[in-house]
């Protein structure tokens, strides 16, 4: 058993239950605080202690982080639905910007080390070069995207002034789930392509809509990496790892595959799993989706072990799959 625990807020989310498993099967102790508005407290693993609290609850996060010996925060809470951040955006800088800003006042109050940050591919916007390497210029089109990329500089700024180093993990598309299924995306009314491809290939959905094809793309579709969700898992335990070892380093790090797939694409790779025809719906183009987004992954395979072993597009739709039919069970 590794010395201290780890909190993890929004540890009874989608992304955040995956990383609970990955840190428990490293042999850490986690503590969960999360408020249950779109995670479930069943989604949290038994091995696992669970404060159910809001972030910004300053008593209750400094009191899990002394009570548990928390020696760093790995940070999943917050609101992650591009369309509702520009029609609501102030709730979006509340959900992720200002509780980021109180969670890590909470940590360097109580003199947590570390701290691992749930950032996006959202704060590159759309790029001017493909792959997008980390020092692109980052200018969001939407405030989710904005919200992250303040949380960033947040973050920048504190491991300058207080004894705590940091690393921004920026997702690209996150799909799949467990391969044990012991955790999967399980919130309603999702838009991740792949989940919404599972639901309708389980009858969930009448159809799947694609937003435009029109991109400078081979076929038209827009283009994205998908990065499987256990991978991602285990790059967060990698880069806590690497803070531990060079606690006067921090790092921004992009995690993807470094190749993408198009909508149609992933369409017909669900078609192959499920061997039947998921109904398209074409529809135009969604304001500031970009033509083709996809991570230069070279820093993070340089700066830490981490190689992916779910890197195969039929083998995410299958674990996803399953974890859909898992679900109706329930």
């Amino acid at each position: 058993m590794r010395d201290g625990s780890v909190l993890v807020t929004g540890g009874a989310g989608y992304i955040g239950s995956h990383a609970v498993l990955a840190l428990l099967d490293a042999g850490w102790k986690v503590v969960v605080v999360d408020n249950l508005v779109t995670g479930f407290d069943w989604a949290v693993d038994a091995r696992a202690t669970l404060v159910v609290a809001n972030i910004e609850d300053d008593a209750a996060v400094r009191q899990a982080m002394r009570d548990n010996d928390v020696v760093a925060v790995m940070h999943f809470a917050g609101s992650v639905v591009v369309p509702e951040s520009v029609s609501d955006p102030l709730k979006y800088y509340r959900n992720n910007t200002v509780a980021s800003r109180a969670l890590l006042e909470s940590a360097v109050a109580t003199g947590v080390k570390h701290f691992i940050f749930s950032s996006t591919a959202a704060t590159y916007g759309i790029p001017e070069v493909v792959p997008v390497r980390e020092d692109s210029p980052k200018v969001p089109i939407n405030p989710y995207g904005m919200s992250k990329l303040m949380t960033e500089h947040m973050l920048r700024d504190v491991a300058a002034a207080h004894p705590i180093n940091y690393c921004a993990l920026r997702y690209f598309n996150v799909a799949g789930a467990d391969p044990q299924g012991r955790s999967g995306q399980s919130t309603a009314g999702a838009t991740h392509l792949i989940k919404v491809a599972v639901e309708a290939a389980t009858g969930k959905r009448d159809a799947v809509s694609v937003f435009g094809t029109d991109f400078a793309t081979a076929d038209g579709t827009g283009v994205r990496d998908y990065i499987h969700v256990t991978d991602l898992a285990a790059a967060h335990v990698d880069a806590l790892d690497l803070l531990i070892a060079k606690p006067d380093e921090s790092h921004t790090l992009n995690a993807g595959y470094g190749r993408g797939f198009s909508v149609l694409q992933v369409l017909d790779a669900v078609d192959r799993v499920t061997n039947r025809q998921i109904v398209r719906k074409f529809e135009g183009r969604r304001a500031g989706d970009p033509d083709a987004l996809v991570a230069d992954n070279s820093a993070i395979l340089a700066a830490l072990p981490w190689r992916p072993k779910h890197d195969d597009l039929d083998g995410i739709v299958q674990d996803a799959l399953a974890w859909e039919r898992k679900l109706a069970e329930r």
